[in-house]
């Protein structure tokens, strides 16, 4: 479901409970952030399918929808997703007719207007982005999102070339692999994004580059979460219509030690996963401490980015 109001009112902290606007506890729900909806604000409502594209730019695209879809749909929110994948470039590692069935392309959903948008991570990211292959399609996409998607979800790799395709923020390689489960904390306590989140939360990270701090603030945009490990979480365009995450918090239990042991298999050298196995003991099964937040991440982001916020009428975009 969506609101009919244009713009989120800041100012107003909802709850998925209607109160009177005299009520006392009003005034003192909206100042220790909690959402609260007053009866005018729930008289104003009208409510359809909230309308998401996912571009899959992974290699295991099943894997991928299957935990991103997973994250989408523990909310009472009526979610409509389609999946958009590159014509530049054709996965090996999905079936062609998964691909066919299940799948579109840009050329398709061109002239479609969407609340919101995901656009995921790849394992590109040692190469220069104008190597990429649909590099230049990923730029069409990324700068049609501008007038054609409320808000759009970058991921690892995705928020990298997001941030360098839309503020010109450089990635620097890394000399190790970031790779494992890390305490993070939130620098903007009021952001709906983190509502909700402990004074630390964990989340896993899989990259060889990393965007710096220093570069997100010239940029102009907002730092919300770090990591004193992994570095930058977490950062987002004033209006909210970019936002940013470095990490995986899709990721299930077991993605981690898939991508460990094909590593070793392959021969390379690749470290255990860090705070994943117990006593890093690889033949253990790992620790799970990020999904609560994970889910969290993206109720907020759907609620108060998406569905709080993208017009009635998606014709008004712009």
């Amino acid at each position: 479901a969506i609101m009919s109001e244009n713009f989120f009112d800041w100012s107003v902290r909802i709850m998925p409970i209607k109160i009177s606007d005299s009520l006392p506890a009003t005034a003192v729900l909206e100042s220790e952030n909690i959402f609260v909806i007053t009866e005018y604000r729930a008289l104003h409502q009208d409510i359809r399918p909230l309308k998401l594209l996912i571009l899959n730019l992974m290699p295991t695209k099943i894997m991928t929808e299957t935990q991103l879809l997973r994250c989408l749909s523990n909310t009472p929110l009526q979610i409509e997703v389609e999946l958009l994948q590159t014509s530049t470039y054709t996965s090996k590692n999905t079936p062609g007719d998964h691909l066919l069935t299940f799948y579109t392309t840009f050329d398709k959903v061109v002239n479609n207007r969407y609340d919101g948008m995901i656009i995921t991570g790849a394992p590109v990211e040692n190469m220069e982005y104008e190597q990429v292959e649909y590099w230049e399609e990923l730029c069409r996409i990324m700068e049609w999102t501008k007038k054609n998607v409320y808000s759009t979800f970058h991921i690892c790799w995705g928020a990298q070339a997001g941030l360098y395709y839309h503020y010109g923020v450089p990635k620097h390689p890394l000399e190790q692999k970031k790779f494992g489960i890390y305490a993070h904390t939130v620098t903007e306590k009021l952001c709906p994004l983190f509502r909700g989140f402990d004074d630390v939360f964990h989340a896993p990270h899989s990259r060889h580059t990393e965007v710096r701090e220093e570069d997100i603030k010239k940029a102009g945009l907002n730092v919300l979460a770090v990591s004193e490990k992994a570095g930058l979480y977490a950062c987002a365009s004033s209006d909210g219509r970019q936002i940013f995450i470095t990490g995986h918090s899709e990721y299930d239990p077991e993605t981690l030690s898939r991508e460990y042991w094909r590593d070793k298999e392959r021969g390379l050298d690749i470290k255990v996963p860090e705070n994943y196995y117990p006593g890093d003991d690889p033949t253990k099964p790992p620790i799970v401490t990020w999904r609560s937040h994970a889910q969290l991440l993206y109720t907020n982001w759907l609620n108060y980015y998406v569905y709080q916020t993208t017009p009635y009428d998606l014709r008004e975009l712009l």
